[in-house]
């Protein structure tokens, strides 16, 4: 049998991939317990009655009980949640990788938040020896992990992720759409202060974001600025054939995010016939050639890039990933050995 274990998984691109592996998953005849992370309750997932799940707390020492338990009862586990498991069980385990958080921790985050992600590396230093393969989505996401945590030999790049409706929308110009959540590496305040200045110079442009009110501080931040007459929408958590309007509606996708293990937006966007306007990272160029890029700590820098998309004409951008979900599913058949 095969464990997909989804604890730590509720929101933003780790969902995204969930719900895309279920779907795929339960087109084979593959036997599959899911451990899914209590948060999802609220969610209806569609899984065939010979297949389990249980919800469990996102806690390690929950989790590290769950193993304690269930130690001999697969033959797979797949963890899509980046920490190894606690316990040594007697199965392949395969890890996905994709937060690049756990690699570099930004300043930008809170002590407390610091702390926590700090702990979690701890702990997946610790039990790395625990997961027999490592997945990733890029190059530059290999070759930092096998920098900061495993073996060469041990991590494999395999991204995954679902297409979007295409949809058609008359497309508008200067417009900039950034689709995220609002964790505190995506760099939304440095985003809207740069928009903002970069309006009150040129008088033109609109930001579209993403941000429902799970964060606060963000949520109230873009109120504000759109209180002060600034273009600014947000248009919260849309679900796929909104979001795909959007894109299809939008001249820009931007990306000042400080880090990402992907970026799925990204790839969407491209995708949807956006041209990309994104952070002076690595991770960009991983996946994609961007239409122009900045310094993501500079508001004025961003504001410049903003400003020069509104006035100039930009290339067009190039993805460099492809989805190979095909592949993952042969991966993690229960039947078979790495």
């Amino acid at each position: 049998m095969l464990l997909v274990d989804a604890i730590f998984i509720h929101n933003g691109g780790g969902k995204v991939l969930l719900d895309y592996l279920i779907k795929e998953l339960e087109k084979t005849n593959y036997k599959i317990f899911y451990l899914f992370d209590a948060r999802l309750k609220k969610y209806i997932f569609d899984i065939k009655p010979n297949n389990k799940f249980i919800f469990l707390e996102a806690s390690l020492f929950k989790r590290h009980e769950f193993y304690k338990k269930n130690k001999t009862a697969f033959s797979k586990v797949f963890v899509l949640g980046n920490v190894p498991p606690t316990v040594d069980v007697s199965a392949d385990v395969i890890g996905y990788f994709h937060n690049a958080v756990y690699l570099d921790v930004p300043a930008d985050f809170s002590f407390v938040d610091r702390i926590k992600y700090k702990f979690k590396i701890a702990i997946i230093k610790y039990f790395e020896s625990n997961v027999k393969l490592w997945l990733v989505q890029t190059g530059y996401i290999k070759q930092q992990l096998e920098t900061k945590f495993s073996k060469e030999e041990k991590v494999l790049i395999l991204p995954f992720f679902p297409a979007l409706p295409q949809e058609k929308g008359i497309r508008k110009s200067s417009t900039f759409l950034y689709v995220s959540n609002a964790q505190a590496n995506k760099n939304h305040k440095r985003l809207i202060d740069a928009f903002c200045k970069s309006f009150d110079e040129v008088q033109k442009g609109e930001l579209i974001l993403t941000v429902n009110d799970l964060f606060p501080d963000i949520y109230n931040y873009i109120e504000a600025a759109v209180a002060k007459r600034y273009p600014i929408t947000n248009v919260g958590f849309l679900p796929k054939d909104k979001l795909a309007e959007k894109y299809a509606e939008s001249e820009f996708l931007i990306f000042p995010s400080l880090s990402e293990s992907f970026g799925l937006g990204i790839v969407e966007g491209i995708n949807a016939g956006c041209k990309v306007i994104g952070a002076d990272l690595p991770y960009l160029y991983a996946v994609c050639r961007p239409s122009a890029t900045f310094d993501p700590y500079d508001v004025n820098d961003i504001s410049r890039s903003i400003s020069g998309a509104i006035t100039s004409n930009q290339p067009t951008s190039f993805s460099k990933v492809s989805d190979e979900i095909a592949q993952l599913i042969l991966l993690l058949n229960p039947q078979t050995s790495l």
